[in-house]
Parts: C-alpha cells; structure tokens; sequence
C-alpha cells in the first residue's frame, strides 16, 4: 500500500462527495464532472490495488489477508456501482448516491492501509 496514493484516493473521494453534495443541493443529476472524478477515483483504486496484488504476490502480507482482500475488492467496485447506480437515478438524489459511495471509499482506504500496517508491510 502506498501513503500517497492513499492521500491521493482520499482527497479524490472527498471532492467527490462534495461535488455530489452540491448537486444535490442544486436539485441536478449528476455530470461529466462527477464521471470524470469517479473515473479518476477508480483509476487510483486500480492502481493502489494493483500496487497491493504485486506486494501480496512477493510475500508481503497483511496480519488478516482475507480481510485485506474483501476490502480491496469492495473498493474496487464501489465507484462503478455508485456511478451505474447514480446514472439510472432520474431524480436530483443522483449527486448523494455517488456521494456516498465515495464518502464509504474515503473511509474504506484508511482502512486497508490500517490492515496493511497491522503486519508492518
């Protein structure tokens, strides 16, 4: 796990949460700005994931691996799912959908890096 691309995730996640606040708050579906942030937030969750499969594939591992690869997984999908699930929201609650999938990926993060750390990895 890498600290910056933590740091980067994080700050991701949280414009975003922001941007679907704002939105929904404006009473507007979401746009190309909220596309673009969860496309960047998803392309650093690939890349701090893959950055993660590389480590556990040298034999670095986590105190609890199964835990560490539920999380990892979940990560992974959680922008995807709030973007499908933001896009087939007729409604202004489109902006808090994808909201609170990048508050929980905000969240989520500290997290693998906490189980990360546990081993001293």
């Amino acid at each position: 796990m890498s600290t910056a691309l933590v740091v980067a995730v994080t700050v991701t996640a949280v414009l975003l949460t922001l941007a679907g606040i704002a939105s929904t708050l404006a009473r507007r579906r979401i746009g190309l700005l909220h596309l673009a942030g969860a496309a960047l937030l998803e392309a650093l969750l690939l890349v701090q994931g893959g950055l993660a499969v590389v480590r556990l594939a040298q034999g670095e591992t986590p105190a609890d691996t199964p835990t560490f690869l539920g999380y990892l997984a979940g990560i992974v999908l959680l922008p995807v799912a709030g973007v499908l699930w933001a896009r087939t929201e007729p409604t202004r609650w489109a902006g808090t959908v994808l909201a609170v999938a990048a508050g929980a990926v905000g969240v989520m993060i500290w997290r693998l890096q906490q189980l990360w750390e546990a081993s001293g990895g």
